[in-house]
């Protein structure tokens, strides 16, 4: 179902009405266009299988047995408890058992999965799930660093602050090989 865009204009006027603004004025006119519009993109991955694109995988004759770690994938998504969002690094590790993938469908995972209503302790787990699935690896990694908009901007507004999840699946669920693959994603940068 794609996202209803008229909906959510009609929407974002009454809420333009309800916080004591002009929906009409100069300026403000075309807010609920833009925001439908933001929220098709924001929202896009509700449509997508993150599966679909792990189908084109090359195999691999017996395990490779050596990590595929890709660092830094930039990602945002939406806070499902604010609508607001948060902003991130995700930094996907697999043990390949009998196939890979191309290196642009991890980040293609990752933001098919951030397009979504999400909470980031979630999202960590579906692309480790989504790659667990979708690759039948000997491990899985994901580790993402996020910064809220809903911790930055209300409440206790600590906009310095990121929060870190973890997700691991198989033989990188054994910490040594965690700790291993974590010291790998600090060395970049």
């Amino acid at each position: 179902m794609a996202v209803d865009r008229a909906r959510i204009r009609v929407a974002v006027s009454e809420i333009l009405a309800a916080i004591g603004e002009d929906p009409e004025r100069a300026g403000l006119e075309s807010t609920p266009r833009r925001v439908a519009d933001a929220y098709a993109e924001f929202f896009a991955g509700l449509d997508q299988n993150p599966q679909d694109l792990l189908k084109d995988f090359v195999p691999v004759e017996g395990s490779t047995g050596e990590l595929v770690l890709l660092r830094d994938i930039a990602f945002r998504s939406m806070c499902e408890h604010h609508l607001l969002p948060f902003l991130g690094t995700a930094h996907v590790a697999y043990l390949p058992r009998d196939r890979v993938v191309g290196l642009g469908r991890l980040p293609a995972v990752v933001e098919t999965i951030a397009a979504r209503p999400q909470l980031q302790e979630r999202l960590t787990e579906e692309i480790a799930d989504a790659l667990q699935e979708g690759l039948d690896p000997v491990g899985v990694l994901v580790v993402l660093d996020a910064v809220h908009g809903c911790v930055g901007t209300r409440g206790s507004r600590q906009a310095a602050s990121s929060t870190v999840t973890m997700a691991s699946r198989g033989t990188l669920m054994e910490p040594t090989a965690r700790a291993e693959i974590i010291a790998l994603i600090s060395a970049g940068g």
